[in-house]
C-alpha cells in the first residue's frame, strides 16, 4: 500500500468518526429540548479543528513509521488519483450544499442550517477519500 493511499484511509477514517462522535454529543444536548435551545456552536467548531488535528497527527505518525523514500515518493498515478478523487470531492459538495441553501432560503433555525453544512462537508470528504481508495485498489 502507497503512502498516499494510508492517507486516504486516514482522512476517510476521520471523516467517519469524528462527524459521528459530534452526533452523539447532539443526539445527548437534543434530548427532550426544542433545537433552537441547543447549544451546538462549541461541540461543531472543535469536532471541525479535532478532525484538521486528526489528520494532521494521523500523517505524521503513518509517515514517521513509513520509510522516506515510500512518504517522498509521489508518481504520475497518485497524482491523477488525487485529482479523481477531488473532483468527486468537489461535485459531492456541491450537491450536497443545496441542502443547507434551501435551509437557508426557507429561513429555518440555524441548527439545521449549520449541521446540514457540516454533513456536506463531511460527505464531500468521505466522498473524495473513498474514490482515492476505489482508484487505489481497483485502478481508474
Amino acid at each position: 500500500m502507497s503512502f498516499e493511499e494510508k492517507r486516504s484511509w486516514i482522512y476517510a477514517a476521520i471523516a467517519v468518526v469524528v462527524p459521528v462522535a459530534y452526533a452523539v454529543v447532539m443526539l445527548g444536548r437534543i434530548d427532550g429540548t426544542d433545537v433552537a435551545d441547543v447549544s451546538y456552536i462549541r461541540p461543531l467548531i472543535t469536532a471541525i479543528v479535532a478532525a484538521m488535528v486528526l489528520n494532521i497527527a494521523a500523517n505524521m505518525v503513518a509517515g514517521m513509521f513509513s520509510r522516506k523514500e515510500e512518504v517522498d515518493r509521489k508518481d504520475e498515478r497518485d497524482r491523477q488519483i488525487h485529482r479523481i478523487g477531488e473532483f468527486v470531492g468537489f461535485h459531492v459538495m456541491s450537491l450536497a450544499a443545496l441542502v443547507p441553501l434551501v435551509l437557508a432560503m426557507t429561513e429555518v433555525d440555524y441548527f439545521w442550517i449549520a449541521n446540514a453544512l457540516y454533513l456536506a462537508f463531511c460527505l464531500a470528504a468521505l466522498g473524495s477519500a473513498v474514490a482515492k481508495i476505489v482508484a487505489y485498489r481497483r485502478g481508474f
